[in-house]
């Protein structure tokens, strides 16, 4: 009986998880949640930024623009 009661905890407790609605991520008001979601989709914006930034894809290019032979004229 006591297995029973813990698997149906667990069933329960898994199943909950899976919903997603126990804690709102927004406010149920839509005035604030426009404005929860206009800082969202502002803060996304700004990511292919930072992982330029990250990798150094931003930064200017040492190569030299014209040829050089390198070798003795």
């Amino acid at each position: 009986m006591r297995i029973r009661l813990c698997l149906g905890a667990l069933l329960l407790a898994s199943s909950l998880a899976q919903v997603g609605c126990i804690l709102p991520i927004y406010s149920s008001s839509p005035d604030v949640r426009a404005r929860q979601l206009i800082f969202t989709s502002e803060n996304y914006r700004h990511i292919p930024e930072i992982w330029e930034r990250i990798w150094g894809l931003d930064m200017p290019d040492l190569a030299t623009p014209y040829r050089t032979h390198g070798g003795i004229i």
